[in-house]
């Protein structure tokens, strides 16, 4: 560009090489500022989401309680190393031996060291919650978000198997298919899932009546995009606020749930155990003083499903900020 110079009022004389966009960045193209500013704004969403977590002082501590179990349940077995899958090895001239340098938590019934089992329980209660919760949240969220775009008569129906499955007790429901099935740790997986999926699916059956009304959408159907696209793309996207809390609600649901099917006796197949069923065998022993069998396994399903559901509020409060803003 030719340089511009003469007596120009306000103007020192010097050359001006380049001109500037209205409204842009010197040195930086406008593609890069767009992008930029977008990025800004995520970022911005991002860091009011977690400030809002933030301030919920019961949740972070909730957190620390989660990450402490998931490291007490998977890595404290290979630092305190006990058998726990062997009956023919175990000591049973150490039946119900009471807490003492080897065994910091006594032993149970059959001779295992009962903080060893604790640790074995827990990782067997949190690999079931966290595979139930998620395939019943992701069963759920498809389920929901196909009835509620469809519509119509679909819609009827679908809603229809959900309102008849949620008429059956559920802890009936679940004792019974326990009870004519062999118990495995798939079955149960399957089990405490077949109980949790009706929950999301509701959930996010509404906000897809809501959603596929929204302008985006619509455009979306005009151009010749697809009920499958629209679901997949734009709908369950746009969900994620409600499928995260309902997730970590479905996880502390999960473990109680199978809390109760333990203690009943539907639980995994021995020598595995869980929390629940780590309770059943103790609570016989509760008159005889042998408060190890039974504090330390309740004292743990109360932290764990306490905890999460503490989460899933603040997580619940820190979306509801981010759908304001929307």
């Amino acid at each position: 560009m030719t340089a511009i110079t003469g007596d120009v009022p306000g103007f020192d004389g010097g050359a001006v090489s380049e001109l500037q966009p209205l409204g842009g960045t010197p040195g930086v193209p406008p593609s890069e500022v767009t992008e930029a500013g977008e990025g800004a704004g995520i970022g911005g969403l991002g860091r009011i989401i977690w400030r809002v977590f933030a301030e919920n002082k019961l949740a972070l501590i909730s957190v620390g309680v989660v990450i402490f179990m998931l490291l007490f349940c998977f890595v404290g077995p290979h630092i305190y190393i006990t058998n726990q899958t062997d009956l023919v090895v175990t000591n049973y001239n150490q039946v119900l031996a009471h807490p003492n340098a080897q065994d910091w938590l006594g032993t149970d019934p059959n001779g295992y060291d009962t903080l060893g089992r604790l640790m074995v329980g827990g990782a067997t209660a949190l690999e079931i919650a966290l595979l139930a919760a998620g395939i019943a949240t992701v069963f759920g969220v498809f389920f929901g978000a196909i009835s509620g775009y469809a519509g119509g008569f679909v819609d009827a129906i679908m809603m229809r198997i959900v309102d008849t499955v949620l008429s059956i007790p559920v802890l009936f429901l679940l004792i019974v298919i326990a009870a004519i099935l062999k118990p495995s740790f798939w079955l149960i997986v399957f089990i405490v899932a077949l109980a949790a999926w009706l929950v999301p699916a509701r959930l996010i059956r509404g906000e897809t009546l809501t959603l596929r009304t929204r302008e985006y959408v619509q455009a979306v159907r005009a151009m010749g995009g697809g009920g499958g696209r629209i679901v997949v793309r734009h709908i369950i996207p746009n969900a994620v606020g409600t499928i995260i809390v309902n997730a970590t609600f479905q996880i502390a649901d999960a473990i109680g749930l199978l809390a109760a099917l333990g203690f009943l006796g539907f639980g995994v197949p021995p020598p595995a155990t869980s929390w629940g069923q780590m309770l059943s065998d103790g609570i016989s022993y509760a008159e005889n003083g042998n408060w190890w069998l039974i504090y330390p396994a309740g004292i743990c399903i109360i932290l764990i499903t306490v905890s999460f559901n503490y989460i899933g509020d603040a997580l619940r409060d820190a979306f509801e900020v981010r759908l304001q803003r929307r």
